[in-house]
């Protein structure tokens, strides 16, 4: 079986061999972190021009505040100066397209595996589920009421991030 291994060895040969930013304080410069969704077809250091540094950017499937989004953000504020939070979803997201008994029943049938321990926190609306994720960190009890969350949706189609909350 092939492997993209090589591949990416090779290119971080390339990246390593000009690399100048070793020295890069641990503390993000710009103080602030960004939650967002996985999908390839969004890189938020090019979308939100960021450098090496700059910020925490936390990835996930559909950009959503779980529990473990949340360890990092609590660790990003406490522990590493963060000052600010965005929350970003984006249209034509994957997690529209299934619902947790669909992905268990799957689990189920392609590896017998079981699977009902896990929410896999699918949604309908990516807008709607940009705002609950946005409530759940200012909702924290971990997050401290004067930092700031915003939430913007990312146009796949144009690069454009619009306001949502």
């Amino acid at each position: 079986m092939a492997t993209i291994v090589p591949e990416v060895l090779q290119a971080n040969k390339e990246y390593a061999a000009g690399f100048s930013k070793g020295d890069l304080p641990m503390p993000p410069g710009r103080k602030f972190a960004v939650l967002t969704c996985m999908d390839a077809r969004l890189d938020p250091a090019k979308a939100l021009g960021l450098d090496e540094g700059d910020a925490h950017v936390i990835r996930n499937a559909g950009g959503r505040a779980s529990d473990d989004a949340l360890r990092s953000l609590v660790i990003s504020h406490q522990l590493l100066g963060t000052r600010e939070f965005i929350v970003i979803h984006h249209t034509d997201c994957g997690m529209i397209t299934f619902t947790n008994e669909g992905i268990r029943e799957q689990l189920r049938r392609d590896l017998d595996a079981d699977a009902a321990a896990i929410d896999f926190l699918p949604f309908l609306d990516a807008d709607q589920s940009l705002r609950e994720d946005v409530a759940t960190i200012r909702s924290s009890p971990l997050v401290p009421k004067d930092i700031p969350v915003s939430g913007f949706s990312y146009d796949v189609r144009t690069g454009r991030l619009q306001a949502v909350i």
